[in-house]
């Protein structure tokens, strides 16, 4: 499996921004906008997510909405496979499958078209910039597998590892970045 040497995540880490107190205060937002916006750093992470899925025999890249779209379609068009959209609930014109999950106070939902992978067992990489508390990552793979295709992978640009997200997923797990 191919992973990122010191010095190339370095130059990642040093391409996103933290703004401190946003959204609210006490927390530090990781900003991936100073990422995307500095060729270098974003060709470096596209070329690497590239080398590291080619192999992987995938048939989609979902994306979960919004930022895991900017990585997700780019990603498939490299691979030249096609691309999913993971949206929030109501967003999406025709007939879809969702999946609910807690927030810290209340219930989210996160849908798919029902015939968003076409064939049987369709091979998936999930993909998102930033991996938290994983609620929604969880509810996307579900969804995913739920649909009949399978969720192979669950790719995260940062992993925010005080939090634990990742331990929520039943699919195996690689960050690109992982922060303390």
């Amino acid at each position: 499996m191919k992973i990122l040497d010191e010095n190339s995540k370095q130059i990642l880490l040093n391409s996103i921004r933290d703004v401190k107190d946003f959204p609210k205060e006490g927390i530090v937002f990781k900003d991936i906008t100073t990422l995307l916006n500095n060729p270098t750093a974003y060709k470096l992470l596209m070329d690497h997510l590239e080398a590291r899925y080619r192999e992987f025999n995938l048939d989609y890249v979902a994306g979960i909405d919004s930022r895991g779209f900017i990585f997700g379609s780019a990603l498939a068009d490299r691979l030249g496979i096609g691309f999913v959209p993971v949206r929030k609930a109501g967003k999406l014109p025709s007939t879809t499958i969702g999946e609910k999950y807690a927030l810290e106070y209340g219930f989210d939902e996160i849908e798919i078209h029902l015939d968003a992978f076409k064939g049987e067992k369709a091979n998936v990489l999930l993909i998102d910039d930033l991996i938290a508390t994983g609620g929604t990552a969880k509810a996307a793979s579900n969804l995913i597998n739920k649909s009949g295709a399978k969720c192979v992978e669950a790719c995260f640009i940062l992993d925010l590892t005080f939090l634990k997200g990742t331990d929520k997923l039943d699919v195996p797990v690689y960050s690109v970045l992982e922060i303390d």
